[in-house]
């Protein structure tokens, strides 16, 4: 069976520009890769994954994108999520994603 709950850590970030206010935390590498191995043919576009995160007691649905610069996926951080667990740039942080895929790409895997 292919694996679709990841238990992860990592440093959040802003994304940097002009109005930076998108927070992401960046999925590591080895877990990408198996991620993209088994899901990235689930992707509706952009390579992006919808998936149910945690982050403490918060939990959301959302999507996780590729980063071709790291080589991982990337988690938005909601604001809504960023206030109840008081999370800022720079902290690191324990999250689960879990895969939501579409049914027919459940069958394929």
């Amino acid at each position: 069976m292919t694996k679709q709950e990841f238990d992860l850590e990592g440093e959040v970030w802003l994304y940097p520009g002009e109005s930076a206010s998108w927070h992401f935390v960046t999925l590591p590498k080895k877990e990408s890769e198996m991620i993209k191995a088994s899901w990235g043919k689930a992707s509706p576009g952009w390579g992006s994954l919808s998936v149910r995160a945690t982050i403490g007691q918060t939990s959301w649905q959302t999507s996780i994108f590729p980063d071709k610069r790291s080589g991982g996926y990337l988690l938005p951080l909601k604001a809504t999520v960023r206030e109840k667990e008081r999370i800022r740039v720079g902290d690191r942080v324990s999250f689960r994603v879990v895969l939501r895929p579409k049914r027919s790409a459940i069958l394929e895997a």
